[in-house]
Parts: structure tokens; C-alpha cells; sequence
């Protein structure tokens, strides 16, 4: 049985490096559209709280709950159970979201650090994703612009073991109905008016801590 089951008060996978191609330009992300892309995903007369054109389940909106005393202020935890995401803050709260995981074996628990964060992130897939969904990826295999279409959305926390990317990352979403559920390739996602709200709270240097799946705890039960 887990013990360390839930850590507050309420309630990808480890992949190979993307191919390089010598022959393609490498993605870009124009710094001069992100404002306007921010207004793009952001829905009208935004509150965090309340809106949800995504309609997912009420629970997975932002809210502000109590942690458990000895938790870090700044460190993520990641409930893949309940779907939701941490961010502890200094005053023994915590930032609440709702996520989703990854799919199947694909999600990977484990402590990392967030040593990189970007905004509005270019991305390529791994040759594992390649290998694996070569219809749904080989299209981007140089690679993938910046912008409101790019699987990793507004914002990408970068989790590292070390001093190594292990190409998990917690991320902004262009399909937000996946909210809640397990889709991703390996990732954690996010809304992106939420991890927009976030992404300034999370300094590089933090732990980010994912929890086992429901699969995971019923097999060690």
C-alpha cells in the first residue's frame, strides 16, 4: 500500500532524445505573438475560479487549500489519482489545478527537478513517440512551432533527474477536455489560463514530486 498517499489537506515517461535532423530548421517561437496568443487561450472576462468553457468537472478549477505542515514552499506535487496539481506556497496553502496524466504505462511517478520553464515552448517528439504513434507524430519529427496548436501549449515546466531532461514535462494544453483523465504521452497537463497563472510562482530549482496512478497503487495493494 502507498503510504504517502495524499500529501494535502483535501481531497512522461522517461523518453529518448528527439531526433536532429541536419536538413530542417529547428522550431521557433516568436516572443512577439505571446501576448496576443495569451488573449487567444484566455477565455472572456477570465476568473479563475469560475470559468470553465472547457467543461471539465468543476473540482479541477483553481482553488486554494490547506497543505500538510513540512511540505516546501515552491515544490509541485503531482496527485495522479485525483487528477490534480500542488503548488505550495509560504503561508501552509497550497494552489490547487486539475491535470491530467499520462496514458497507460506511459506516466512515469518519481521526485525531479524543474530546471527549466519556458513560455509558449517549441516542441519535437522523441524517437520514442515516433516509434510508437508514427501516424500522429511523423509530421513533426523536425519539430513544431511555438503557438496556440503546439502540444505543449502556453507554458512547459522542464523535469530533469540531475543534470538530465527526462522530456516529462508539466504543460499548458490545447485539448483542455482531456482535463481530468489520462492522455498524454507521458506528460502532465494543464489547462492554459491555469498554468499561465502558475507559471510565474515556480522558480527553477524546485522539486517536483508525481505521485503513482490508481493502476499503480491497485497492484501493490
Amino acid at each position: 500500500m502507498l503510504t504517502r498517499r495524499h500529501f494535502v489537506i483535501t481531497s512522461g515517461a522517461l523518453f529518448s532524445a528527439p531526433i536532429p535532423s541536419a536538413l530542417s530548421a529547428a522550431p521557433t517561437s516568436n516572443s512577439a505573438n505571446w501576448a496576443a496568443w495569451d488573449a487567444q487561450v484566455t477565455p472572456p472576462d477570465y476568473d479563475p475560479a469560475t470559468s470553465n468553457p472547457w467543461g471539465f468537472n468543476p473540482r479541477f478549477l483553481p482553488q486554494v487549500v490547506e497543505a500538510n505542515a513540512g511540505l516546501t514552499p515552491g515544490d509541485i506535487h503531482v496527485d495522479a489519482i485525483a487528477r490534480y496539481v500542488y503548488h505550495i506556497r509560504n503561508d501552509g496553502t497550497a494552489m490547487r489545478y486539475g491535470v491530467a496524466i499520462a496514458r497507460g504505462s506511459l506516466y512515469e511517478p518519481g521526485t525531479y527537478t524543474i530546471r527549466r520553464k519556458a513560455k509558449w515552448p517549441t516542441w519535437t517528439p522523441t524517437t520514442a513517440m515516433l516509434k510508437r504513434d508514427p501516424q500522429l507524430y511523423e509530421q513533426y519529427a523536425d519539430g513544431q512551432d511555438g503557438g496556440p496548436t503546439n502540444p505543449l501549449g502556453s507554458r512547459a515546466f522542464y523535469l530533469y533527474v540531475g543534470n538530465r531532461d527526462t522530456y516529462l514535462r508539466i504543460h499548458g494544453t490545447p485539448s483542455p477536455g482531456s482535463i481530468g483523465g489520462r492522455a498524454s504521452s507521458g506528460c502532465v497537463r494543464m489547462a492554459m489560463p491555469h498554468i499561465n497563472d502558475l507559471y510565474d510562482f515556480v522558480s527553477t530549482g524546485v522539486r517536483a514530486y508525481l505521485y503513482p496512478p490508481e493502476d499503480t497503487i491497485t497492484a501493490q495493494s
